[in-house]
């Protein structure tokens, strides 16, 4: 210390602390001079003394003009050093970066004036103390004086020219140091970051691309930045970045990818956008290396696909189609399970477009991989059946779609059809809204024949009458209204002259059962009048009820339509089709004479002929009126089944024993009157129970009505209607 001051002369050092700055300029300059005389003669003890003395004096004293005048003399005695400086860098540089957390802003502007000078002289020597001031320059970028701003960026602007230069500088060590403020929200910080990534990614000799992975997260935080231009400055770097992957054999595709994935899901539509195109590009060109990232890929693509934004929703489809085109083996390391789940997890989307791409996604992997997907068959069956209460129709018939891809092997299709009555059991407004379109779907995908007995044999076991009846009553109208099942009914017609056709007849008979309407309808199908006459005999009061004429109404108006125009054709022969007119006439007397049905079918038997048109020539089928032939019929009398000429009499046709059938559908209906009388007696239980619980209070005020009952009537109570 001693030989500083002597080195320095006393006025010297009391200019360097004056308040006003053009003395302690002049007292620099007299620095400057003092030290370059040291330098000249190779005295750098002595000017390590100086630069001490302007260290511990003046830029570590309490006084701001002190501070001042030590941070403009350590710039003059580098100056002086010039091409000496470097050695003594270690000496100079620190404090002049302490400088620059200085409480007094003035202290800060003056600091940045110092370091600007001393990197002037010295280059790229100081490139040692490279992150040391990057971390000073990110901390006065936003600093709250405009002066120490505006000196910042003159000496940011220097630092990247010098770096830029510079064949010392560790892109290795600077990283861990950008990562580390990416995520810091200040805009200021932000523009200061993103100039310092351009510059650096600009120098060839610099590999910013293979390090992308640790600052690409924070550049994807500043597209959503509230500065306009932060998020351009931001769009423009990864542009770049973009370009220089689609031109660069090996880039590491993963890492990034994790990060992609994870903005595709921003709340920022910019930053979606530029995520999704990202991954788009990766898509096409990251081949292997995304492998084990296809399920985080398509789990951030499918919720984009229904974005609403129409570009997202364009990226978002090529890229998912790109994705699907891709043909991999479990074997090369894609994860089926998972992305398995990642269609399942999305069918609850609540996006239309999603639900359907994850079912295709479903669809291609079944069509692909199917055994790798049904290991996972436990995982995804439920979600699948759940999906089929989807508000969407095109939802729905992508998903019967899916089940019967499974079902095509045997214990699944059993297990199909089994839970799809159990959730038509739970849940019956599917049933009503879902029931239609599921089967119809299902017996077009399925096998129309192979899905309805399927279906009969769960139903016939069904211990829920209630659920039986009303199931069946379903499927019997689907069966004759439904396009797809015209086949089905065409096998039924021949049921007494083909032997396919009577084993469905049977298989369905023993569940149609359940319902007496379904009951006669498969009769009229099959063309089994006589049957049919005998089913409509054999009802007892309790089956004829509202549910009854509702559905007997409705099969009078199916008999309006083209399907059972061949029953309607066959009117045109009553003297061999009897059997159909008495069930006709059957169904027409239990009909209320009120009701519009009662006079569709009146007015149909009307139109009955009174002779049987029968080649070419007319038969009288009676003396007169067409309805007096059933009172014609002998009776007791043998008369041949109507729908066909060849079969023999009596109660077996072509293998079908009537009788049993007859006995069996009698059965059925005695349980369902047994469990509706069941259910009567325990609703008149529990509202007996109920009214008593609400009349208890009053009745105890009340005389016993037992005795009230035991009186007898009064006089006025005998009178007659006179």
């Amino acid at each position: 210390m001693a030989d500083a001051l002597s080195i320095i002369p006393a006025a010297v050092l009391r200019n360097l602390a004056d308040k006003l700055y053009e003395k302690r300029k002049i007292a620099a300059l007299e620095v400057e001079g003092i030290v370059k005389q040291l330098t000249a003669a190779g005295d750098h003890e002595k000017i390590s003394a100086v630069i001490d003395l302007l260290h511990t004096e003046f830029t570590n004293s309490p006084q701001a003009n002190h501070r001042k005048g030590g941070l403009i003399g350590l710039a003059a005695a580098t100056v002086g050093l010039a091409t000496e400086a470097a050695q003594h860098l270690e000496q100079i540089v620190p404090p002049v970066l302490n400088s620059f957390f200085d409480q007094d802003s003035r202290v800060r502007y003056y600091a940045c004036e110092a370091l600007y000078n001393i990197a002037k002289v010295v280059r790229g020597d100081f490139i040692v103390f490279f992150n040391q001031i990057f971390d000073a320059l990110c901390k006065l970028s936003a600093d709250s004086d405009a002066n120490v701003q505006s000196a910042a960026h003159l000496l940011d602007r220097l630092v990247k020219d010098i770096v830029t230069e510079s064949d010392q500088f560790s892109i290795e060590e600077f990283i861990p140091l950008l990562r580390e403020r990416m995520n810091v929200l200040n805009p200021y910080v932000r523009q200061f970051l993103v100039g310092w990534i351009t510059v650096l990614d600009s120098v060839p000799e610099i590999d910013m691309l293979g390090f992308l992975p640790d600052f690409l997260d924070g550049l994807f935080n500043m597209l959503s930045d509230s500065s306009h231009e932060i998020r351009q400055q931001a769009d423009s770097a990864l542009s770049e970045f973009l370009q220089e992957i689609k031109n660069s054999p090996s880039v590491d595709y993963g890492r990034m990818a994790e990060i992609l994935v994870q903005r595709a899901a921003s709340p920022d539509e910019f930053t979606r956008l530029t995520a999704v195109t990202w991954i788009n590009e990766f898509v096409k060109l990251g081949g292997d290396q995304l492998v084990p990232y296809y399920a985080d890929i398509l789990g951030a693509i499918l919720p984009c696909i229904a974005d609403k934004e129409e570009k997202i929703r364009v990226v978002a489809r090529e890229t998912n189609d790109e994705l699907r085109a891709i043909r991999v083996d479990p074997a090369g390391g894609v994860d089926i399970g998972a992305i398995l789940s990642i269609a399942r997890r999305q069918l609850s989307s609540e996006w239309e477009a999603t639900r359907i791409e994850a079912l295709h996604w479903i669809a291609t992997l079944l069509a692909r991989h199917r055994s790798e997907v049904l290991s996972f068959f436990d995982d995804i069956f439920d979600t699948l059946l759940r999906a089929l209460l989807d508000p969407s129709d095109e939802v729905v018939l992508l998903v019967l779609e899916v089940h019967a891809c499974i079902a095509r092997d045997a214990p699944h299709f059993r297990r199909l059809v089994v839970c799809l009555v159990h959730n038509f059991r739970v849940d019956q407004s599917l049933l009503e809204k879902r029931g239609a379109l599921i089967i119809r779907r299902l017996c077009v995908l399925l096998d129309a024949e192979r899905v309805y007995r399927e279906l009969s044999t769960i139903l016939e076991g069904e211990v829920d009458l209630d659920f039986a009846s009303m199931m069946v009553q379903a499927l019997n109208l689907i069966l004759l209204t439904s396009s797809e099942l015209s086949d089905l009914r065409d096998l039924l017609k021949r049921s007494l002259v083909n032997n396919a056709g009577k084993d469905l007849f049977v298989s369905l008979y023993s569940s149609w059962c359940h319902s007496s309407m379904a009951t006669i309808s498969l009769c009229l199908l099959a063309q089994a009048y006589e049957h049919a006459s005998s089913v409509i005999q054999s009802l007892g009061e309790e089956d004829i009820n509202v549910k009854f004429l509702v559905q007997l109404d409705k099969l009078i108006r199916l008999l309006e339509t083209p399907i059972f125009a061949y029953l309607r054709l066959q009117l045109l022969e009553p003297g061999r089709y009897l059997w159909l007119l008495k069930a006709l006439y059957g169904l027409q007397m239990l009909l209320p004479q009120q009701s519009l049905a009662f006079k569709i079918l009146r007015t149909r038997l009307r139109t009955v002929p009174s002779y049987s048109f029968s080649g070419d020539q007319f038969n009288p089928t009676s003396s007169g009126n067409p309805n007096q032939i059933l009172h014609l019929m002998p009776s007791g009398s043998q008369i041949l089944e109507d729908g066909d000429k060849n079969q023999e009499t009596g109660h077996a046709h072509n293998g079908i024993n009537f009788a049993v059938r007859l006995q069996q559908f009698e059965h059925k209906r005695l349980q369902h009157r047994m469990h509706a009388k069941s259910q009567m007696q325990s609703w008149n239980s529990t509202s007996s129970t109920l009214m008593e619980e609400v009349q208890r209070p009053e009745e105890s005020r009340r005389p016993s009505p037992v005795t009230e009952m035991s009186r007898p009537p009064s006089r006025s109570s005998w009178r007659g209607p006179g």
